[in-house]
């Protein structure tokens, strides 16, 4: 989820346990900024290993078991500067921010990209696939009930309110992932497949148009659902699973390159394909700006001149006002581009 939605909701969840001795604007800054705290992974990089940050980030800082240390170390920091001044005890402190960043990992894991809420004990990457990383609609209710919350005279029922809304709209995404996802069993079994694998996701900014990703026979097949008030299917495209012997036959088994490539398949689900263009390029199509597309959000580039070298990673926006633009009539009227 974005930051400033995981802030905002950290700062509810330390305005609902609010004591009337304490500044409520502090209160709700502690929550706002260790609610926003566990995002800090991303500062795990190396100019020598394009993936490490895949692996770090909604890692151990976004695991069950670190929420009461994730609290503690930003209670103990925020303390003095911030804490302090508002008549605001260390224990609080650490209490209101222990609030704040617990709902971070929780959040994270009703969106698309997978956390690590067991680790140690398990590397799975939990992924309800139940709201978009990015959801005004989520956001913007939170943003007006925080306010009246904490505005002079504060409504302590709107903080409340706020924390039902963060229960009951990834509650309503879960109904709209369900009926996307027999939408798409249901339009699999009509081309005649049995899907080995099926996952349906939100596309960008909504939970009414989904994304469906299955795999049968060595393939994996694309389409957009659009689950209004009726539910009515975009077919998009297929493209063949990764097999490394046939796509890469250059890879050598024990190089660097395949290790790599082997991390980015461990994060992409096993969702990876070759490129259909570019052949020392690997994508995880479960990301697009369209539902409908397999153009890739991410990818790796391999170089079968330096297999010991690491592999590239790249991003890819291109055009994303004119898709954009897009995305909206298939939102509004279901029409595809």
């Amino acid at each position: 989820m974005d930051p400033l939605t995981q802030g905002l909701l950290g700062a509810t969840a330390a305005r609902c346990a609010h004591r009337r001795q304490h500044s409520v604007s502090r209160t709700c800054a502690l929550g706002f900024l260790a609610g926003m705290a566990a995002d800090l992974d991303v500062l795990i990089r190396s100019s020598s290993d394009a993936l490490l940050f895949l692996e770090y980030h909604r890692q151990f800082t976004h695991s069950l078991v670190f929420i009461p240390l994730g609290g503690l170390i930003c209670g103990l920091l925020l303390y003095l500067p911030l804490a302090k001044k508002g008549h605001i005890g260390l224990l609080w402190s650490i209490a209101y921010c222990t609030l704040g960043y617990a709902t971070h990992a929780l959040l994270d894991a009703c969106t698309t990209y997978g956390t690590m809420l067991m680790w140690p004990f398990s590397k799975e990457r939990i992924a309800w696939n139940t709201m978009s990383i990015i959801d005004p609609l989520y956001t913007l209710p939170l943003v007006a009930l925080l306010i009246l919350s904490c505005s002079h005279g504060g409504r302590r029922w709107a903080a409340p309110v706020a924390l039902c809304l963060m229960l009951s709209y990834p509650t309503l995404g879960w109904v709209q992932r369900e009926r996307a996802q027999q939408a798409a069993d249901s339009l699999a079994r009509s081309r005649g497949h049995q899907p080995e694998s099926l996952e349906t996701k939100p596309s960008f900014g909504n939970i009414l148009l989904w994304k469906s990703v299955y795999r049968y026979n060595g393939r994996f097949y694309v389409d957009a659902i659009r689950a209004a008030r009726w539910v009515t299917v975009i077919e998009g495209h297929s493209i063949a699973e990764l097999d490394i012997p046939r796509d890469l036959p250059w890879l050598q088994a024990d190089s660097r390159q395949a290790r790599d490539l082997a991390r980015f398949t461990w994060f992409s689900k096993g969702y990876v394909a070759l490129h259909p263009h570019l052949p020392h390029r690997v994508i995880d199509i479960r990301y697009s700006l369209l539902p409908h597309e397999i153009n890739a959000l991410w990818s790796i580039e391999l170089n079968p001149l330096s297999p010991e070298s690491g592999v590239g990673y790249l991003t890819h926006r291109e055009d994303s006002s004119s898709k954009g633009r897009q995305l909206w009539h298939m939102i509004v009227d279901g029409s595809p581009p």
